[in-house]
């Protein structure tokens, strides 16, 4: 080795400092703090507020179901710090102590703020303090006809251990004193509440008076729990929720059958190791010490909770109300121009469809007029999430009944939604439908439709990719970009890609487009490099990027080393970013805004100035480590140049000119809200393209 390299192995390089790097825990904690200023802002519609709120608790369950479990994971086997220099140990204490604050703050907005102003609009969630005599009697008798004949209640000793408590479900822990028919003294007992069972109940106008009065099935349970422990004393009553990992972890390489293996390991999800207790903020200290025994817990696994330790539940009450002034105006996407096929549309050019702004019905529309279509003779698709009793997946049912070739990659392993892909993958399968379930190692999370289609004497390609899953409801939901094009070479990748997940071809270089785990990192930063080389001639370097979450380290590198030389670089992350903006001398030129609004900020969109000829690709996969490296990933260019400058307008600058719905990321790691400066006209991106649709 010559003294040169010998040099570069002793130098370690700059870039790689810890304090460079925001943990990933943490800053997707830190999202769940800007959707539930959603809840608190009172501009927003009162349900949507509530609807925030939810979702906030939600994205916490998720965190600790992965990531909190798999920081545990590493913990346990003692695996070595990531980038930001933190041991497993640490993040954990940090994730509570963060987490804690998060909690507090969703129940402070349900208690003081929310659940007070819903009830002045005439949406009451009524507590048991507020439940007159008539609406007493009435949840009695739903107690003893609806509720107590599918409780089984269970009293502990020694002939009776703890029971199994399911992931997430809602459980009472209950105090005894007595004795029982059979006279063994009580002491503890647990009530496990059926999934069965609504966690809201609705309490008819003729018994309340008003239309929207609704009651949490946990203060039904804690009132009338007496009524299940007769000739007993119920000394107290506590609810209770355990969370528990909801990793699935299949030897992919050691199993033969890998649905089979998936679905012996869904068996077990619900009972996999614990990571956090949630328990009444008033429970005794010695019944938290016997929960947390059973669960192989510690103190600092444990959420004391003041309100439903189910808050997530409440969502039921914006579906349940009929109060549609207290939502969001509804919209009709924009449509395609009336033609006689979807296909005469493409071949007159691509097609640029901005959700939910766009239908989602041009993708339906491809799809079920291929299925009928005589002359499209082959179908392939891969399905990642589809929700339930997708048109989607009726339009490929019917193709494979009316003849054509039909292949669907369907990926088994998307995350809480395998049980349901499962079932997919048999309906395809009976129908006649070649089921592929991608590669083993590698999670299929690409949006790819291609469709062959015999024209004249030709064969014709016809390509949808997007940046968001073939679900019709997320698509109005969530911000996505899609791309529909008979473009030859953009149709040949796709073709290749196809090859690739049914194990039929080799990595082959595309002409077009990028793909994980071959291309699309390392082409990532090479196109980051050659904007910093441009920086460092004199020329322009630009970069704007819009993912959801950002921490693969060798690209944050880049980045650094391209802020370094010049080069001004604007990223829109939703979520999770490691990246440390504004740190002098390493990322000046850097600057993180987080967008929330209406709408799921879900497209993702890489831009790259190259010196006045700029190049603009959509992708389904964010700047990630386990996008870029360890999934199948697809990163088409928008080649038409005035689709590209579409989505440059509508889905970049747009978004970097939100003052309204923004967040800016600062070098410690604190987000602070935007708003209007100066003579600035106040500019919400979701809201401009929302007025134009």
């Amino acid at each position: 080795m010559s003294i040169a390299a010998d040099a570069a192995l002793e130098t370690p390089d700059p870039l790689r400092d810890p304090a460079l790097y925001l943990n990933r825990e943490l800053s997707q904690l830190d999202f769940n703090f800007r959707v539930l200023a959603q809840a608190l802002d009172p501009q927003v519609p009162l349900l949507e507020r509530l609807r925030f709120l939810c979702i906030s608790c939600t994205n916490l369950d998720e965190f600790f179901e992965i990531r909190a479990a798999t920081v545990r994971h590493a913990q346990d086997f003692g695996l070595p710090p990531g980038p930001d220099g933190l041991s497993p140990t640490t993040i954990l204490h940090m994730i509570h102590d963060r987490a804690a604050q998060l909690v507090d703050s969703q129940y402070r907005c349900w208690n003081e703020v929310l659940r007070p102003a819903l009830a002045e609009a005439g949406v009451r969630v009524l507590g048991r303090d507020r439940w007159n005599a008539r609406q007493t009697r009435w949840l009695r008798a739903y107690f003893r006809n609806e509720i107590m004949p599918v409780l089984s209640p269970l009293g502990l000793d020694p002939s009776h251990p703890f029971p199994k408590i399911l992931n997430k479900s809602l459980n009472i822990v209950v105090v005894l004193k007595g004795k029982d028919a059979f006279g063994r003294a009580g002491h503890l007992a647990i009530v496990r509440a059926p999934r069965s069972l609504s966690r809201i109940i609705h309490i008819p106008e003729r018994v309340s008076g008003g239309p929207n009065d609704f009651v949490l099935l946990s203060s039904v349970l804690s009132v009338f729990v007496d009524e299940m422990f007769p000739g007993m004393e119920v000394k107290g009553a506590y609810q209770f929720r355990v969370t528990r990992n909801s990793e699935l972890v299949v030897d992919e390489a050691e199993v033969d059958n890998l649905a089979l293996a998936l679905r012996d390991e869904l068996a077990g999800r619900g009972y996999r190791p614990a990571v956090r207790l949630e328990i009444a903020h008033d429970c005794p200290k010695a019944i938290v010490a016997t929960l947390l025994q059973n669960f192989e817990l510690n103190e600092n696994a444990v959420y004391r909770i003041d309100g439903p330790v189910n808050l997530n539940r409440v969502i039921q009450v914006y579906d349940l109300a009929q109060r549609p002034d207290l939502k969001y105006a509804g919209f009709t996407p924009r449509v395609l121009r009336d033609s006689d096929t979807i296909f005469e549309t493409v071949a007159d050019g691509d097609v640029l469809l901005h959700h939910p702004f766009d239908a989602f019905t041009p993708v339906l529309e491809l799809l079920k007029q291929a299925a009928t279509d005589p002359n499209v003779l082959a179908i392939k698709q891969t399905l990642y999430r589809t929700g339930k009793d997708s048109a989607i997946v009726d339009a490929l049912v019917l193709a494979a009944r009316n003849g054509k070739d039909v292949t669907v990659v369907v990926e088994l392993r998307a995350r809480f939604d395998e049980e349901a892909n499962l079932g997919l993958a048999d309906r395809l399968q009976n129908a006649g439908v070649q089921v592929v379930y991608g590669v083993v190692g590698f999670k299929t999370h690409a949006k790819m439709m291609l469709i062959v289609r015999r024209e004249g004497r030709k064969l014709r390609r016809y390509v949808h990719m997007g940046t968001g899953n073939y679900h019709s409801g997320t698509a109005r939901a969530y911000t996505d970009l899609g791309l529909i094009t008979a473009d030859a070479d953009i149709g040949n990748d796709v073709h290749l890609l196809f090859q690739q997940l049914s194990g039929l071809a080799p990595s082959t270089k595309l002409k077009c487009m990028l793909q994980s785990p071959f291309t699309l990192h390392s082409g990532v930063i090479k196109k980051i490099e050659r904007e910093a080389r441009i920086a460092q001639a004199g020329g322009n370097g630009r970069i704007i990027i819009k993912v959801n979450a950002i921490n693969e380290p060798r690209v944050v590198r880049a980045l650094y080393k391209a802020s370094q030389a010049g080069v001004k670089i604007d990223l829109i992350v939703r979520g999770a970013c490691t990246l440390r903006p504004g740190l002098e001398g390493i990322s000046d030129n850097i600057r993180v805004r987080s967008i929330v609004g209406r709408f799921l900020e879900h497209s993702r969109i890489y831009w790259f100035g190259n010196d006045g000829q700029p190049e603009l690709y959509c992708a389904s996969a964010d700047w990630l480590e386990r996008n870029l490296l360890h999934r199948v990933e697809a990163c088409f260019p928008i080649l038409d140049p005035k689709l590209a400058a579409r989505v440059y307008r509508e889905g970049l600058q747009n978004y970097l000119d939100d003052n309204l719905n923004a967040w800016e990321l600062d070098a410690e790691g604190g987000y602070h809200k935007l708003s209007p400066d100066g003579d600035a006209a106040p500019h919400s991106a979701q809201a401009t393209l929302l007025a134009k649709v």
